[in-house]
């Protein structure tokens, strides 16, 4: 399949708003899938929208190269790949670069299109490219995009110094527009579904960024990629079906594609909700509430006392339930922002409260000491959340003791409470920790067993 991987020079180089022009452009005449690396969130909503198809995260941290490799083969049946990278090219944890967005690069053996922010920049955009492409020979650097180009002098100024010194090619230059700038806040870009009209948004960016990019060798270099192994679909597990609420609005949407996919090959009915409308849980065997940005939304949620009396009702009954991050905040007696505090679910006995900083960020290891796994299992997971929860009473029983991060108090995560676990770190469905499948299986018991069993 043909595939291009979008890289910068270093974060915040405008790659995420020109990947999603990218992606709408080329939809207008292609099948694209979209991958992104990393565990985010927020970058795969607006490919996702702009391509019309669910995007993949791709993380060294959760699966190993192999596994990686076979989710990307799996996912990638369409005429043509855009995978977009986090940070720059050659950023990551691992000092030898083994998790880096070249290694990715590399393994999936795409070629890189970097998107190079000029500003402030002439003739050094030259040794930066050179440099770029001596510190890897093994990548492939086949086109420059010119991005927040001043006007033409500028851009004029920039392809003869990228012409003369190096033999990429430069395949767009996109000029500043104010209709290119997506809001950013604490957590990274905004959301779509925030951005009000964003379809007709997405659009306009695929129609600005399409016409200052050529189409038509951003194709002819995606079509050098070599061909990878065929992917196999998920397996379907056999046994009795199980429903699990999961919320889906403007408060709650952080959720990985293949998660919800691994939720449904393991046995389960995904059936979404509205945490701002609905005044009841639908029909359910089990409760799934992931990240996003419930402070935002915080009135509304309050003002929905109905719903937040049926899920406390429902929990506390032993309705089993998984929540990451923003569910944790709502599943809390209150949350607080901004010097203003709003009821929440309270059925975790605690008080979430945002912060100016970020609490935890960043890859998180744990030990489970029980929950959904065998007690000493070690979980690979990430935060990135600016609440903290104060007031947890004593005792309170925990899912993990955190040997790298924060999570709740710097030393454990996942409150635990009837057949309910809530944390801040979110978990990804991977071989070596098959969150979904432990979670159906829970749930599966939990509906067949005549008396609750405990988390």
């Amino acid at each position: 399949m043909p595939r291009f991987f979008i890289s910068a020079a270093h974060k915040s180089s405008g790659k995420t708003v020109v990947s999603t022009g990218l992606a709408a452009a080329l939809s207008a005449s292609q099948d694209v899938r979209c991958f992104k690396k990393g565990p985010d969130y927020i970058d795969p909503m607006w490919l996702g929208a702009a391509s019309g198809h669910p995007c993949y995260n791709l993380d060294f941290n959760t699966m190993p190269a192999a596994e990686l490799l076979a989710l990307y083969t799996s996912r990638a049946q369409g005429d043509i790949a855009l995978i977009e990278a986090n940070k720059g090219l050659y950023d990551g944890v691992a000092l030898d670069g083994a998790d880096s967005n070249a290694a990715l690069a590399k393994l999936l053996k795409a070629p890189v299109v970097l998107v190079i922010d000029t500003v402030g920049t002439t003739r050094g955009i030259a040794p930066l490219l050179v440099g770029y492409q001596a510190f890897d020979p093994d990548v492939t650097i086949a086109g420059v995009i010119l991005n927040k180009v001043g006007g033409p002098r500028h851009e004029a100024k920039l392809r003869a110094a990228v012409e003369a010194y190096t033999d990429i090619p430069v395949i767009g230059a996109i000029g500043k527009h104010a209709e290119l700038e997506i809001g950013e806040r604490h957590l990274g870009l905004t959301t779509p579904e925030e951005t009000g009209a964003f379809k007709a948004q997405i659009a306009r960016i695929g129609e600005i960024v399409g016409g200052a990019v050529e189409l038509d060798a951003l194709r002819a270099i995606a079509a050098t990629a070599p061909d990878l192994p065929a992917g196999q679909p998920p397996r379907i597990a056999t046994g009795p079906k199980v429903k699990i609420a999961i919320a889906r609005d403007s408060a709650f949407g952080f959720y990985y594609a293949d998660d919800l996919e691994a939720l449904e090959a393991a046995g389960a009915e995904l059936v979404f909700f509205n945490a701002l409308t609905d005044t009841r849980l639908p029909k359910a065997d089990g409760l799934f509430i992931g990240g996003g940005f419930p402070e935002t939304q915080m009135q509304k949620l309050e003002a929905n006392g109905a719903l937040r009396a049926d899920i406390k009702a429902k929990i506390e009954a032993g309705l089993p339930t998984y929540a990451e991050c923003g569910g944790l905040m709502y599943l809390c007696k209150s949350l607080t922002w901004r010097g203003e505090t709003r009821e929440m679910v309270g059925v975790v006995e605690g008080d979430a409260v945002m912060n100016t900083r970020p609490q935890g960020r960043g890859y998180t290891r744990m030990k489970a000491r029980g929950g959904l796994w065998a007690a000493g299992t070690e979980v690979l997971a990430h935060e990135f959340h600016y609440a903290r929860v104060d007031n947890l009473p004593k005792g309170t029983r925990y899912a993990y003791d955190v040997l790298r991060g924060h999570g709740i108090d710097g030393q454990h995560d996942g409150v635990m409470a009837h057949n309910m676990l809530a944390g801040f770190c979110h978990l990804r469905h991977a071989e070596a920790a098959p969150w979904t499948t432990q979670f159906v299986a829970f749930v599966r018991k939990n509906r067949l067993d005549s008396a609750p069993r405990r988390m």
